[in-house]
């Protein structure tokens, strides 16, 4: 074999034709929930484009007993790929699998006490998590729920896709890979004031529109507000309207409905 047909032959590894949906799966899909349903052609045709490219990249295994389909896969593909909408698919560079659970899993953890310095072990009980240039990992039950409630602000797929979007530069920490039009500092600045005061709100036990999850730490704020941004944009804007007009930016509005 020669040298041009060896590198065609790694071209064609690393980026495989995508997969060809078929209508009756795809209207499937649209059916399954609003979240899908609402989209308007030309967007929902775009999110097909990218789920054939996602489900020919990405692999797919079930873990914990799971029994998973093709349905499923879609599913999860859909998800994933609602945020690029009008992004590049390179957006979801560097890692290639996704694993699926029935429901919540447990991974055994160590946690180190900064004041102490004693490490002390124990299991935390997940629903999704995304490891740095590995894969994602999902819970099927909460997606499945997420599909029948989409516009409650809980979305574990957005969520750990968040999460890689925010690896892209190296660095997990809220801030994901920006274009130019958005200046660093101007994402830092924005984000870090509504962060600061939501984790005040949480501290003062006051009730919020976002799970108070995303008071953890500004990389689990930039997840839980990806979650609500593509489920319930306008509950966000009412809350956080400097973040939202930053994500409209970002990610080109929320995705366009019939």
């Amino acid at each position: 074999m020669g040298l041009i047909q060896l590198w065609h032959r790694l071209i064609g590894r690393l980026n495989p034709p995508d997969r060809s949906i078929d209508d009756a799966s795809w209207r499937g899909l649209l059916e399954s929930s609003a979240l899908f349903s609402r989209l308007d052609n030309t967007a929902a045709s775009r999110l097909r484009e990218l789920c054939g490219r996602f489900l020919s990249r990405k692999s797919f295994s079930a873990a914990g007993g799971h029994e998973l389909d093709e349905t499923q896969c879609l599913a999860i593909a859909a998800l994933a790929c609602l945020p690029l909408i009008r992004l590049d698919f390179d957006w979801l560079d560097g890692w290639s699998e996704v694993i699926v659970y029935p429901g919540g899993f447990r991974v055994r953890r160590e946690h180190h006490d900064e004041h102490s310095g004693v490490v002390t072990e124990g299991d935390d009980e997940l629903i999704g998590e995304a490891w740095e240039r590995g894969p994602v990992i999902l819970s099927w039950a909460n997606i499945a729920e997420d599909l029948a409630h989409p516009f409650d602000g809980l979305n574990v797929v957005i969520h750990e896709i968040a999460h890689k979007f925010d690896m892209l530069d190296g660095a997990m920490n809220g801030v994901p890979r920006l274009p130019g039009s958005i200046p660093r500092a101007e994402w830092i600045a924005t984000l870090q004031t509504e962060y600061d005061g939501f984790v005040s709100a949480v501290e003062a036990d006051i009730e919020t529109t976002i799970d108070p999850y995303a008071a953890e730490s500004p990389d689990e704020f930039f997840a839980v507000v990806c979650e609500q941004y593509f489920s319930c944009r306008d509950v966000m804007w009412a809350s956080m309207p400097a973040t939202t007009l930053l994500f409209d930016r970002l990610f080109g509005g929320d995705p366009p409905t019939a």
